[in-house]
């Protein structure tokens, strides 16, 4: 029998990032496949059929063919247990992404091959950097006529300051695309695509091998030859240590949907990987084998099943065991407790779990009382860990609702949308009532997300009206009314529902007039309580 120990260094937990249409839900979607969840790849594009890909399960996902919510799933392969953090990849995406990030240990990055490195990686790669995780990159579509790849590399280095490694080289793009070279082994991999299904063929061959033009041609073997000495001569050299520390990453080429290069691709990243670190908390670093159960609460979703108006609090567990049945306490409460259905999920199908370890993510029934960033623990061992930031919103809009007699199916609509962190509710100070609130949103299409819920699952029409705000700051000054503040006309006092106050400001010269003219004045991007 598999000892605690054994158990988490079998565990990776990663997140998978990307910007819209970069084929990040077909590679997760291939990685199942290769894992043995699931029998057959669901081509996301194909929505008007009764097929949809397995992490996507909000009814307007499937109508739009997107991800707006992070699905976690979780399989096995060759020894393994894998927890796959699927992110959003749409532009609107919520600050649920970023979240997510918190509670991954790596993240892989899914670029276009014809379009390289676009906004929202930019944005999700500062989350990255912000924990010092590491990034692994595979660059996608080179079925389809894709840029240069030492002109992706070099955009991939100067946009996002991380240095590149290729572990494999494409060779050639669309319809000359023949597959690709593993720089480790030395050997090439020429595919023939098989619509996607998992089994694919595949001829090994060595640069030196005599059949070689004949696979590849003449000019892409010459190609491939410069490219390998151009590569082994001036490339960077390959470091596990900065790979670590989030300094350098790894770069795969391949196309998910036509299954080039996926199982190498997810083969290599395992190996690169590590399992659970240790975890900081308020009493020091958090080892994931020799301390007992602890987890954080890093998602928190309604109505995942809408038969049971149910409510699911994600927790990551960074130590230790969890088995069914056992008593923790939640810290922020103070609170001994059962949690109370654990399950693990595969998109919307739940399973329910008698035991997790370190690593993995599991799913509890929430009553309504976990926040976003809570810790839960064994009694016995009383800690906290860090808080998840409350990341600073992009848009803001007026909403209330139209009919004044579903005040309480708003009120409680809202909230509990907020609670999930999909959206941030705050209050202009003098208003008083909750039958007006402003919502600030990261992204735009939250907000459609917002008046769908809202009308699907609590039966409440809303008005909204967008407001010209682009930038909200924390005041950090505890002691300061304000009302006190010196501020230009189009910059708004607004309160959260925890009672801190803010500014919202429609350009970043309000900004600095605030702090030019208020001495002492301290304004923060995120707030961490």
């Amino acid at each position: 029998m598999a000892t605690i120990e054994q158990e988490i260094k079998k565990r990776r937990t990663f997140a998978i990032i990307s910007h819209p249409d970069a084929g990040k839900t077909t590679l997760t979607e291939k990685f199942l496949l290769y894992g043995g969840a699931i029998q057959l790849a669901g081509s996301v594009k194909g929505k008007k059929t009764a097929k949809h890909a397995v992490s996507d399960w909000m009814e307007i996902e499937k109508q739009r063919g997107i991800s707006v919510t992070s699905s976690v799933l979780q399989f096995h392969y060759e020894g393994y247990c894998i927890n796959i953090l699927d992110t959003p990849g749409h532009q609107d995406f919520s600050e649920d992404t970023y979240r997510t990030l918190m509670a991954a240990d790596s993240a892989v990055m899914v670029i276009d091959a014809s379009k390289g490195v676009e906004n929202q990686t930019r944005k999700l790669f500062k989350v990255c950097t912000m924990r010092h995780i590491p990034i692994f990159t595979f660059i996608n579509k080179m079925d389809r006529e894709a840029r240069n790849p030492f002109d992706l590399l070099e955009e991939i280095e100067e946009e996002l300051g991380i240095d590149t490694y290729p572990v494999n080289w494409p060779i050639g793009s669309g319809r000359d695309f023949k597959g690709v070279f593993d720089r480790n082994k030395h050997e090439i991999l020429a595919f023939t695509a098989n619509n996607g299904q998992r089994e694919v063929e595949a001829r090994e061959l060595t640069l030196s091998s005599p059949d070689l033009e004949q696979v590849l041609g003449q000019e892409l073997s010459n190609t491939l030859k410069d490219d390998v000495e151009l590569l082994d001569g001036a490339g960077a050299v390959f470091e596990q240590s900065m790979v670590d520390a989030g300094k350098l990453t790894p770069v795969f080429f391949g196309s998910a949907l036509t299954n080039f290069g996926v199982e190498p691709f997810l083969e290599d990243f395992l190996r690169m990987t590590t399992p659970p670190l240790p975890r900081t908390a308020d009493i020091g670093l958090i080892d994931p084998v020799k301390n007992h159960f602890s987890a954080f609460v890093f998602k928190i979703q309604a109505n995942m099943n809408k038969a049971h108006r149910d409510r699911i609090a994600f927790m990551r567990i960074c130590s230790g065991k969890f088995e069914k049945g056992m008593e923790v306490l939640h810290v922020q409460e103070g609170k001994k407790m059962k949690l109370s259905q654990p399950q693990q999920m595969m998109a919307q199908e739940r399973e329910i779990v008698d035991e997790a370890y370190a690593g993995d993510i599991i799913g509890v029934f929430d009553p309504g009382i976990f926040s976003i960033g809570d810790t839960v623990c064994s009694p016995d061992s009383k800690m906290q860990f860090e808080g998840i930031p409350t990341f600073a919103p992009e848009h803001f809009a007026v909403v209330e609702q139209i009919d004044t007699l579903k005040r309480k199916q708003f009120v409680k609509g809202t909230s509990q949308i907020a609670q999930e962190g999909a959206i941030q509710i705050f209050q202009e100070p003098e208003s008083g009532g909750m039958e007006r609130v402003i919502v600030g949103v990261v992204g735009v299409l939250q907000f459609e997300v917002l008046e769908y819920r809202l009308k699907n699952e609590y039966n409440v029409d809303i008005r909204r009206q967008d407001l010209p705000y682009q930038y909200i700051r924390w005041i950090e000054n505890r002691d300061l009314d304000p009302k006190s503040l010196n501020l230009t006309s189009d910059t708004k006092r607004i309160q959260d529902l925890k009672g801190n106050h803010l500014l919202l400001f429609s350009n970043l010269w309000g900004i600095q007039w605030a702090l030019d003219h208020n001495a002492g004045l301290s304004l923060a991007e995120f707030s961490r309580n």
